[in-house]
């Protein structure tokens, strides 16, 4: 790609005030003074907080059973996607990541939708429809180094492609998310995943769904829209983590 197919993005209303306060927000939570050292208990927090929202999106119970296990295929699948996006995982997959983008996504598919599917042979595959191998690769692309917009931006366009896209039989809404999450960590912008932007998009779960849907529609206004939304979830998920921080600190 000659030129970066993102950039005429930043030029939407708010994008680019939205994705500065986005940084601006998770760079301060990585200088609070429990996570200078303490960054890899926060970054498990996160990331249980992160699994549980992503999957109460998705309809998932979020109800610990007696066995302090869950009883729900779809939060099983998110907690595990969490897990694998925590201070232990994250570093072995963010660096396929970088890569190798399709292997991650594949990665967070087998995850995710692990006890939601009959037939184990789709684990980690996309369906196979050319478009969708298509725009996988496009995605692929921006990942690797094909667009130089602020992570924000990248993290919710991501995010935005795979809801909209939909490439796996089951699981695309764990997928995305913690996509985006990667994202976030690849690209330095939140390094040891310390934010929580799940729990922004749970409470605004009306606006998550319409922007979302709308962000498929390819309407510049709409894709600005859920950009923004994105980003005001990131800075939101910036003061969840402080929260986290700061109780972590005493």
């Amino acid at each position: 790609m000659s030129a970066d197919p993102l950039a005429p993005l930043l030029e939407l209303p708010d994008v680019r005030d939205a994705a500065e306060s986005a940084r601006d927000a998770l760079s301060a939570v990585h200088r609070h003074r429990y996570n200078l050292r303490g960054w890899d208990k926060t970054s498990r927090e996160a990331s249980w907080r992160a699994g549980r929202s992503s999957a109460a999106i998705e309809g998932g119970s979020v109800e610990l059973q007696r066995d302090a296990q869950f009883d729900d295929p779809i939060t099983d699948g998110a907690i595990r996607v969490a897990q694998a996006l925590d201070a232990d995982g994250i570093d072995q997959l963010g660096a396929v990541f970088r890569r190798a983008p399709a292997q991650a996504l594949a990665r967070l598919h087998t995850l995710a939708a692990a006890g939601l599917v009959d037939d184990p042979e789709v684990l980690g595959r996309p369906r196979s429809e050319p478009h969708i191998a298509q725009r996988l690769d496009l995605l692929g692309q921006l990942i690797t180094g094909g667009s130089t917009v602020p992570a924000p931006v990248l993290a919710a366009v991501v995010h935005g492609e795979l809801l909209s896209l939909a490439p796996f039989t089951e699981g695309n809404g764990v997928v995305a998310r913690g996509a985006s999450r990667l994202v976030s960590a690849a690209t330095g912008l939140d390094p040891h995943l310390l934010g929580v932007p799940e729990v922004t998009w749970l409470r605004r779960i009306g606006d998550y769904r319409e922007l979302a849907a709308l962000f498929g529609t390819g309407d510049a206004g709409a894709i600005g829209a859920w950009i923004v939304l994105c980003c005001e979830a990131m800075e939101a998920g910036a003061a969840e983590a402080k929260s986290i921080a700061d109780a972590a600190a005493g």
